[in-house]
């Protein structure tokens, strides 16, 4: 790496690039601040794609690793430099290029923080249902490039659902434009949704075109406090299969209430296991009345309290307070082992036994929240101590928790990615022969493997 300051200096700038030691430092790692992993030789922040593309070029004419990041608010460690070489931070990179009102699009920089982009388009009246609940920090291209979810994928889907074109570099520099912003597009083999969800390893997503929906008009919510978690889960899938689509329906422990009871009134009771948060949108009248009809089914199958929140003011207290519970939790404990769970709607109520009983067994103190509403759950386990032999339990009960799901006809990530942290379990859900044909498509991508290194791929074919 010698003379490589000198060479970025030349490339993109003294202030678009940084060598210090402690800038270095916070990159080593993503939101899992225990799991550092590695530490850059250089960051460039790049200010627009030719920027990025000179980096790359040169990175590709001297085989140096490259990490692209966003945010660096994920869960998976998948933008962190596990072999060193050049973090690309996109944050410069944060400009909304176009409001298409007639054709219901936008387009935008990767570097775009996705808050940001919900209050532009939402004050045009529009609507960008993704939304992770990482949102007021994560940015659009690293959304794209893990397929990001959120409470609202229930009803409206996840990032990939509103991609409709990209632009990225490639790894030896040259720039390519998917996709197009028409709603429908069938030429060709669809590369926009390939370089979605491929976490940094084929290219640099630097600018995306998404779709966009007519904001709704009004949305109202409801809770309900449930006796057993089997409960809950039992409300979640026989409200779905009932044909009530909510437009948020999270499911969260009770210990959770104790945070909720700081922020709303009347206090929520603490006692029973579990609880539900939903949110209906329509018409007034039609988010009022889908309210209540939940509302009801969860008297009727025994819900300790159940509450309908109309007023605007007062829900966004509850999604306020929903948003933030990873970092209060976080604050509360020496350490937090999250997991990332998808199993089919119907088979929560099985799933969420076998957490328990796998917390139960190993002597843990586990929780259970997710995105319930499309079978999105969070294991997660909170440790009062960090020990050696505790974090080998937490890791062992994980794997059993992760190996339940896919039992279940799940999937081992439903919107975090699998970065460095899923990588062992990916071949129990894909096998080794999806395996070898994603390794062959990534080495016609990147030939020199300089891509995001050792991310995805189970450790022994980490390239």
């Amino acid at each position: 790496m010698k003379g490589l300051a000198k060479d970025l200096a030349h490339l993109v700038g003294p202030e678009g690039f940084s060598t210090d030691p402690e800038d270095l430092l916070v990159y080593r790692h993503d939101a899992i601040a225990y799991f550092a992993q590695g530490e850059p030789a250089a960051v460039v922040l790049p200010k627009d794609t030719v920027h990025a593309a000179k980096v790359m070029a040169y990175a590709s004419q001297n085989g140096i690793p490259l990490t692209p990041r966003g945010a660096g608010s994920g869960l998976s460690g998948g933008c962190t430099p596990v072999r060193g070489g050049i973090v690309l931070d996109t944050k410069r990179m944060k400009g909304i290029l176009e409001i298409n009102r007639g054709n219901l699009t936008a387009r935008v920089e990767a570097g775009v923080v996705l808050a940001a982009f919900q209050q532009a388009v939402e004050a045009q009246g529009f609507f960008y249902p993704p939304d992770p609940q990482s949102k007021s920090v994560c940015t659009l291209g690293g959304n794209v490039a893990t397929r990001a979810g959120g409470p609202r994928a229930v009803k409206y889907g996840t990032t990939v659902n509103y991609v409709l074109g990209l632009e990225a570099v490639l790894p030896d520099g040259e720039v390519i434009r998917t996709g197009s912003s028409c709603v429908k597009h069938s030429a060709g083999y669809d590369l926009t949704h390939l370089l979605t969800g491929s976490e940094g390893t084929l290219a640099l997503i630097t600018q995306a075109t998404v779709r966009l929906l007519p904001k709704p008009p009004a949305t109202c919510t409801a809770l309900a406090v449930c006796p057993t978690m089997e409960m809950a889960a039992r409300i979640v899938s026989e409200t779905i299969a009932g044909g009530v689509v909510p437009s948020m329906l999270e499911l969260l422990t009770t210990a959770s209430l104790a945070v909720f009871n700081r922020f709303v009134t009347p206090p929520l009771p603490e006692e029973g296991e579990a609880c539900l948060l939903m949110e209906f949108d329509g018409t007034a009248q039609e988010a009022l009345r889908q309210a209540q009809e939940m509302a009801g089914a969860c008297r009727d199958m025994g819900a300790i309290d159940v509450r309908v929140v109309p007023q605007a003011d007062e829900a966004a207290v509850y999604w306020m307070v929903r948003s933030r519970l990873y970092p209060l939790v976080v604050s509360r404990f020496k350490r937090v082992v999250t997991e990332d769970v998808t199993v089919p709607r119907d088979r929560i109520p099985e799933f969420a036994a076998k957490v328990m009983g796998i917390a139960q067994e190993m002597g843990l103190s586990m929780g259970l929240t997710g995105h319930a509403g499309d079978g999105n759950m969070h294991p997660t386990i909170r440790m009062d101590e960090v020990t050696d032999a505790l974090q080998a339990r937490a890791d062992q009960a994980m794997a059993r928790v992760i190996k339940a799901g896919l039992a279940l006809g799940g999937v081992i990530s439903g919107e975090h990615g699998v970065g460095l942290h899923k990588a062992e379990f990916l071949e129990l859900e894909l096998g080794r022969e999806q395996i070898a044909l994603m390794r062959r498509i990534k080495k016609a991508f990147d030939p020199k493997g300089i891509m995001n290194p050792g991310k995805i791929w189970p450790p022994e074919l980490a390239s």
